[in-house]
């Protein structure tokens, strides 16, 4: 063998590596101008914090929070089957606990999330009940992930019941009519951060068929499947979602010759809108997957539908997950809307709760610590789709 024929090795580029004082010599020091701007913006977000730590923890009345939690999370649910969203919740953690110690990626990160979360609500003043309820959450979690690592035979179980997961939990929560262990729960009852949870859920979950299809439909050639995309997603884009609820509401029964809950027609109002929406996200990703895709797929011999499932959806799709992503965080935020049709989601609770008379005399009022709680609580949901968004990316 020559010495042109010997194999050659490939060495990683070099990594720079620089302490703390190089990087902000970099990045905040770089110049006068930046170095005045960020002295200014340092001095002006120790002042902020320094006040707001300061009212929180000497101005600032949080008993209203412990004191309404069961309502924060679940409304007017009877608090004597209350158990039954806790095993609801219960059950999805465990399959998240188990999915994360079976598969790595995605799932794997939003067990490590959700084990942090519970940890921190475990060691928040919410009361020895609360405390307790979250500590047996965190341990769910972090066995269950102990579980799915140590016994592979669980892979095929745990799809399964993901798969049963939707039904089995909304039995759970919903009961059976005539039944004494699990009676059924009037939808007008359910409220807080259950209701605002059904209300995300449902709508992420059937929106987003619905919006590839009709993303897919409005490109048809076919004139009539295509007129119909078109008339649907321009209609529900020119309406704000107030009217498509209120039209939800009022009109819904009459199409269906039924009257169902409201919380049913704010989920099919929600679902609808939502689809038009994520239609235009989608249809943007189909418009970058370039033409040669499609035309080698028809050269190797694959017909319409399978150039769409296997070539053209998978690009398409991963080339808009961030607008996919922003809009279904929107439409988390969105559900504090149904509180037009009277529903009391997440913001509807919060009202109530300050305006509860016994913290009426309270100097200054309770606002400003109901409406930063359900603040957090909203980050939170919004921060963890956000990071989960960034790993499906990767």
């Amino acid at each position: 063998m020559s010495s042109t024929d010997a194999p050659i090795s490939t060495l990683r580029p070099p990594q720079t590596r620089i302490n703390v004082l190089d990087w902000l010599r970099r990045n905040l020091f770089n110049g006068w101008l930046n170095s005045l701007i960020t002295i200014a913006l340092a001095w002006l977000l120790i002042v902020v914090l320094a006040r707001v730590f300061n009212w929180a923890l000497t101005q600032a009345t949080w008993a209203p929070i412990p004191a309404n939690l069961r309502l924060f999370m679940v409304g007017r649910y009877p608090a004597d089957q209350v158990w039954r969203v806790q095993a609801a919740l219960a059950l999805v953690l465990l399959l998240f606990g188990l999915s994360g110690g079976r598969w790595r990626g995605i799932l794997r990160a939003i067990a490590f999330g959700l084990m942090a979360i519970t940890g921190i609500l475990a060691v928040l003043p919410l009361g020895i009940q609360a405390q307790l309820f979250w500590a047996g959450m965190l341990l769910l979690v972090g066995g269950g992930y102990a579980a799915g690592r140590a016994l592979p035979a669980l892979a095929w179980p745990i799809r399964i019941a993901w798969l049963l997961s939707p039904l089995i939990c909304f039995f759970l929560i919903n009961g059976t009519r005539g039944s004494t262990a699990l009676p059924l729960i009037d939808m007008r009852l359910w409220g807080g951060l259950l209701l605002t949870v059904v209300l995300a859920v449902f709508p992420i979950v059937f929106s987003f068929p619905l919006g590839v299809l009709l993303a897919l439909g409005r490109r048809s050639k076919l004139p009539v499947v295509k007129a119909f995309c078109v008339a649907y997603i321009e209609l529900i884009r020119g309406v704000p979602l107030v009217t498509v609820l209120f039209m939800g509401a009022l009109m819904l029964p009459l199409f269906i010759n039924y009257n169902p809950a409201h919380l049913i027609r704010a989920l099919v109002a929600l679902t609808l809108f939502s689809a038009a929406y994520l239609a235009e996200n989608v249809r943007g990703g189909l418009q970058a997957v370039p033409n040669g895709q499609v035309e080698a797929a028809k050269a190797l011999g694959l017909n319409v539908v399978q150039t769409t499932l296997f070539i053209v959806l998978p690009q398409a799709l991963r080339a808009v997950i961030p607008a996919i992503v922003g809009q279904f965080i929107s439409l988390f935020k969105d559900t504090s809307l149904v509180a037009i049709i009277g529903l009391q989601e997440l913001l509807g609770i919060a009202v109530v709760v300050y305006t509860q008379t016994q913290w009426l005399g309270t100097p200054g009022g309770v606002q400003r610590e109901v409406l930063l709680f359900v603040a957090l609580i909203y980050w939170v949901f919004c921060f963890t789709m956000f990071q989960v968004s960034r790993r499906i990316e990767k």
